[in-house]
């Protein structure tokens, strides 16, 4: 567990799983020669190696008015999963949020910036043979055409999409989905920027307010790797060069700023300032 305080909100950061290499799954043209050079992301984001760090991980955000997870991970008991070790997991990933202070009957908000697999597996826990809400008495914010195009891709190849089934389906029958546009504001502390590429209606949120703030970016970075090169895409990526103009429309209006950034797949330091660096960013503690 991290925390970070900025202003009157708190982030706490709960870590699902972490792991080296990977990196020609996530991104087919990067090679270690090419990340061995830029020193900078050793020992934190890459090895000796050139093989790159990557992390699972939720961000808990409290305001004085919400109680809010951003993003729910793999979670437990789910089947199906094309990586092998995504299956019949049996984490802590609940007891975590409850030492963090956070049980899941206190959640009030849950936060979906996308919904690949993921990033929505907690959504839902296993009770008596059916998945039911993890947080019974949040609602899970979604946006719109997000939404659909996951749902409407469900239906054409339900056994291709069992996240979709077991993930999401049983939060919109339990009526606890709010969908929403993907520029929705909470309230003036939580707000909701478009970060559109990787998935079709993909959101980051930014908490806080101006000077004293953060962007939990969700998946519109993967790697730091993407800050040295914006345009790099990654396998999983809807519309690549979208999200690759999306990267540099963020980093510009951020960089060298005070905002903190929250990205979900970096390992600790996994909140930073970006810093301009030649023709890209780097990441700062």
């Amino acid at each position: 567990m991290s925390k970070w305080k900025i202003g009157d909100v708190s982030v706490t950061k709960i870590v699902e799983l972490e792991m080296t290499g990977g990196t020609r799954f996530l991104f087919p043209q990067v090679t270690p020669e090419l990340i061995k050079p830029i020193a900078w992301l050793q020992p934190h984001f890459a090895d000796e190696n050139g093989r790159l760090r990557m992390s699972i991980h939720t961000f808990l955000v409290e305001t004085p008015a919400h109680r809010i997870v951003v993003d729910t991970c793999l979670g437990n008991d789910k089947q199906n999963r094309r990586i092998p070790h995504w299956n019949d997991r049996q984490g802590p990933f609940l007891q975590d949020l409850a030492a963090a202070g956070f049980p899941p009957n206190s959640i009030d908000t849950v936060l979906c910036t996308h919904l690949h697999v993921d990033h929505v597996g907690w959504n839902t826990r296993l009770e008596n043979g059916r998945w039911v809400p993890t947080f019974p008495k949040a609602r899970y914010v979604m946006a719109d055409r997000e939404l659909a195009f996951w749902t409407h891709k469900e239906k054409e190849d339900p056994a291709g999409l069992p996240w979709i089934t077991d993930s999401v389906l049983p939060i919109v029958a339990a009526n606890r989905a709010q969908v929403v546009k993907s520029d929705f504001a909470l309230n003036e502390a939580v707000q909701f920027l478009p970060t559109p590429g990787h998935t079709i209606d993909h959101y980051s949120v930014l908490v806080g307010r101006p000077g004293r703030d953060a962007l939990i970016a969700g998946d519109m970075i993967h790697s730091p790797i993407q800050g040295r090169y914006p345009e790099l895409g990654m396998r999983a990526d809807y519309d690549s060069a979208q999200a690759g103009a999306t990267r540099r429309r963020v980093f510009d209006r951020f960089c060298d700023t005070s905002t903190l950034m929250c990205v979900t797949h970096f390992p600790q330091p996994s909140i930073s300032r970006v810093q301009r660096w030649g023709e890209g960013y780097k990441f700062v503690a």
